[in-house]
């Protein structure tokens, strides 16, 4: 199974991968060739061709394990800093509204942490800090809220009764008398 540099694997998981890298290197110092290598670590020809090149061009370290190649994360510390840059506003931040949208969050994280995060990502870190997806309220200027709450009041009560008496009807689809 292959997974995208490391992608999927546990802490534990790349430690026993990187268990096998090493020991590739102890049997490339006793000059074995990369088909007896491949066939006593039960892996495949072409990554102990890889491992071999990597180990010739810097040595133990080129097989190491890097890590986990998880998100890059930010620390409470920056969180805090960012909520504090997301309360000023957009237009301090050079944006022509007030919207925050998350290609323009992700833009702001990249320029004040040097941290690169997906749109699809910083939704995911939004979410995990508790901040909630907000859709601004769309309303007219020239709206008169008295007058609406009026209008709610005293009108609607008059158009919402004025609907057909509850008589008898007919589930035919033309009354019986039209035939």
């Amino acid at each position: 199974m292959r997974y995208v540099q490391g992608g999927g694997l546990t802490d534990a998981g790349r430690a026993a991968r990187e268990r096998i890298r090493l020991q590739a290197v102890e049997r490339f110092e006793g000059g074995q060739k990369n088909r007896e290598i491949a066939a006593a670590l039960r892996v495949s020809e072409r990554s102990v061709e890889r491992w071999r090149r990597q180990w010739r061009e810097r040595g133990k370290a080129g097989v190491l394990s890097k890590g986990s190649p998880g998100r890059p994360r930010l620390g409470d510390t920056q969180i805090a800093r960012l909520e504090r840059e997301l309360e000023r506003g957009p237009l301090i931040h050079g944006w022509v509204d007030q919207r925050w949208t998350l290609a323009r969050i992700k833009t702001l994280i990249g320029r004040l942490f040097h941290v690169s995060y997906t749109v699809e990502g910083t939704w995911l870190l939004l979410k995990r800090h508790g901040w909630s997806w907000q859709q601004p309220a769309r309303r007219a200027i020239e709206r008169d809220d008295t007058s609406v709450n009026v209008w709610k009041k005293e009108t609607w009560p008059r158009v919402r009764a004025s609907r057909r008496s509850g008589g008898h009807g007919s589930s035919l689809r033309t009354r019986p008398g039209s035939r």
